[in-house]
């Protein structure tokens, strides 16, 4: 959530960040009446304890008419105080129910607009000419029957619709774009981390996926647990109601987890294939920084997530991605979309978002400087692989006319060595 004194000084600010996301405008005035509410409230509570307190000082020294009349004052003060106390406490749980609705204020960086409006920073690589090299490339669905990679079929038979099981070679795939993406992160100085897939509310809420994002979330509600869309809650919670030394940062995860999607809303959307799946694994970047380093350790992840794709000799575009398509956590968040053949667009397969104090301040994670000021951390995540979608982009984008499929020399050391995918006889 925001800084409540910012609200107050920039009211403008909020608002025009609000209206920029296409989220509700209205809401900033009535956090400001509810804020305004807590503090007299709170000033009166405040006023009546410390009557309270006085009168309990002059009572023993009093006699006859003036003690009668303190005490019967006493009596008074007592419903008061109760009252005053309530009354707070309402005020509190309003003013902090409406600031957890509202979303973190944009970089004014950002564009402004909804998902068609994102800005192309750059293309790297340049998409194969399929026809000059005389085949029509296959998609990834009939790449995955050829190699015994990929069955979609029993994955609806025994999972429902949006699921699928990796086989053989698909399965390898996996593990060795996990295995590659883990190493890769190592060696920048990240800790690895296998997460929870299963988390309590105060996670889940903490990071602020129970917004705009609460629809794709599946809940258990006998156990009160959420699964997880992505090791970003998990990760971001893992330092929750801590305090951490400012010499200490930045703190690197790299999480690997199960994520879980209800793919709500998008009802006709991506059903063939393994493009937008119920459940896929995914290694993901979380750091805690300090405030002034956020910006500028939002372009690392971009450029880990750059190598990533550039060790996999894929083409791939970076997107600014526009206020209205943010996600209520993020300021600003660049997506890579990797080119993929037989759709003849580009589609992500990567994120980064700087999420500022925003997630730190509702999970009370905080930084301690050496003067010994404690204040709000800031966090930034970015994917790595998601597994399923960067399986998409390698099978069209390497495959070769008889069905097989090139190995990028990167990956091969975490593929047994294999230079090519070969048909399955």
């Amino acid at each position: 959530m925001i800084d409540l004194r910012l609200l107050r000084e920039d009211p403008d600010r909020v608002r025009a960040s609000q209206r920029a996301r296409g989220e509700d405008v209205d809401l900033v005035d009535a956090l400001l009446s509810a804020d305004e509410r807590r503090r007299s409230s709170g000033t009166r509570f405040d006023d009546l304890r410390n009557e309270q307190k006085t009168l309990g000082k002059q009572i023993p020294k009093a006699q006859g008419d003036e003690k009668a009349a303190l005490l019967k004052r006493t009596g008074e003060l007592s419903a008061e105080v109760k009252a005053a106390e309530a009354e707070q406490r309402e005020a509190n749980e309003e003013a902090d129910r409406l600031l957890r609705q509202l979303a973190n204020l944009i970089d004014p960086a950002a564009p402004v607009g909804g998902e068609e409006d994102f800005v192309t920073l750059e293309e790297i690589g340049t998409p194969r000419d399929f026809a000059a090299e005389g085949f029509e490339p296959k998609d990834h669905v009939e790449l995955g029957k050829v190699l015994g990679a990929i069955d979609t079929e029993r994955g609806a038979k025994v999972a429902g619709s949006r699921s699928y099981y990796l086989t053989g070679v698909g399965a390898l795939l996996e593990l060795a774009l996990v295995n590659m993406a883990v190493a890769q992160a190592v060696e920048a100085g990240f800790t690895p981390m296998i997460t929870p897939a299963l988390v309590r509310p105060a996670a889940m809420d903490g990071t602020g996926f129970l917004g705009q994002a609460a629809e794709n979330v599946y809940f258990l509600e006998e156990e009160d647990r959420y699964l997880v869309g992505t090791s970003e809650v998990p990760l971001a919670a893992y330092h929750m109601d801590e305090i951490i030394d400012a010499d200490k940062l930045p703190l690197r995860y790299a999480g690997y987890s199960s994520c879980f999607r209800r793919e709500a809303g998008t009802y006709g959307k991506d059903t063939r294939g393994i493009i937008r799946v119920h459940q896929f694994e995914k290694v993901e970047m979380f750091v805690f920084t300090t405030p002034e380093d956020a910006e500028a350790e939002h372009r690392r992840l971009l450029q880990w997530e750059k190598d990533f794709l550039n060790a996999l000799e894929l083409p791939y575009r970076v997107i600014d991605v526009a206020s209205g398509d943010l996600g209520s956590s993020a300021v600003r968040k660049f997506d890579i979309e990797a080119w993929i053949p037989t759709q003849g667009k580009y589609r992500e397969v990567t994120s980064t978002s700087n999420c500022t104090e925003f997630q730190s301040r509702r999970l009370s994670i905080r930084l301690r400087d050496g003067d010994n000021k404690v204040r709000p951390l800031a966090t930034l995540n970015g994917t790595l692989v998601a597994v399923p979608r960067m399986i998409v982009a390698i099978l069209e984008n390497h495959q070769l006319a008889d069905g097989s499929v090139a190995v990028p020399e990167a990956l091969r050391p975490f593929l047994g060595g294999r230079t090519v995918l070969e048909p399955v006889k």
